[in-house]
């Protein structure tokens, strides 16, 4: 079952990935979808630096502590479960990350760059590029960080590592990964193809489950909705 779960949640990532993708003007293209970056090097890190780590379905961000340890905001189940600080501290594993996803629990914890990049490059202030604000002094973002290592609520849309570490660099929690994906959820809404396909399963539904008052509004409602939405 967790298997299948993961497995649905990331064709949804990749799907809006995609289409962000197609979205997105060329100059922000390059920021959002970047080209493998080369090999990092932790000497030329900064106390203070935010560490950016594009993957596949998504970027992971952290900010740098100085002698090679980076504060970063990840979903665990696992202190919910247990106080053992051992087991806590070992690196977070797919399933802990997909429950702590699911329960909304994350945990601001320090680890290595090399656990941070996970065998990925890693991209230096590149947000610096994109965001309004100027990031504060280096010193003062590494303690914001630090004041914050703890268990935290999670929300993949507004609490995610992207709002940490915006918070601690640029004074103002911000997504540009949650924007983008709400700017995905608006151009499906406002697709008509998506009223026609809801319409079409409503018929299906009714046909296949009878003219019962509940599947009756239920499959007017929503492409009801879509329409007036799009």
């Amino acid at each position: 079952m967790l298997d299948t779960l993961t497995f649905l949640l990331e064709r949804l990532f990749l799907l809006a990935h995609i289409k962000l993708s197609s979205l997105l003007p060329p100059s922000t293209r390059a920021t959002t979808d970047p080209q493998p970056p080369p090999r990092f090097d932790p000497v030329r890190f900064q106390r203070g630096d935010l560490l950016e780590v594009p993957r596949t379905l998504f970027t992971h961000f952290g900010i740098y502590l100085g002698e090679n340890r980076v504060a970063h905001l990840i979903p665990d189940i696992l202190p919910v479960l247990t106080s053992d600080l051992q087991q806590i501290q070992q690196m977070v594993t797919n399933t802990r990350l997909l429950l702590g996803v699911l329960s909304k629990r994350a945990s601001i914890r320090v680890d290595s760059v090399e656990d941070l990049a996970y065998g990925a490059g890693i991209l230096q202030n590149a947000m610096d590029r994109v965001v309004v604000q100027s990031p504060l002094v280096g010193e003062d973002v590494a303690r914001r960080a630090e004041l914050l290592v703890g268990g935290v609520a999670y929300s993949l849309l507004w609490n995610n590592c992207e709002h940490f570490v915006t918070y601690c660099r640029y004074g103002s929690a911000q997504s540009l990964q949650t924007q983008q994906f709400c700017e995905f959820l608006k151009s499906m809404i406002r697709d008509q193809r998506l009223v026609v396909l809801t319409a079409l399963l409503g018929l299906l539904s009714m046909v296949s489950l009878g003219l019962s008052s509940g599947t009756t509004l239920l499959s007017l409602l929503v492409p009801f909705t879509l329409w007036m939405a799009s």
